[in-house]
């Protein structure tokens, strides 16, 4: 066999007529529903903070802040 004989071959075997709008549609709409989960996600976690702000006041108050050591480098 030929290069050309294989070629032929494997283009007349993938051939196939059909709606490609219809085919690809299904991809779009997985695309949309996991999109439409991590929107999920990221509302679910919205407020949080707040959720819990008594418990950053007590930290905060039991851990007070050394301002020469915040920050980036080594003193």
């Amino acid at each position: 066999m030929t290069l050309a004989t294989i070629a032929a071959l494997a283009a007349e075997t993938t051939e196939h007529h059909g709606n490609v709008q219809a085919e690809t549609f299904v991809y779009g709409a997985i695309a949309f529903v996991v999109f439409m989960a991590l929107l999920l996600v990221t509302v679910s976690f919205r407020n949080v903070a707040n959720r819990h702000s008594h418990k950053a006041e007590a930290y905060a108050k039991a851990h007070p802040v050394d301002h020469a050591q915040v920050g980036h480098g080594h003193h």
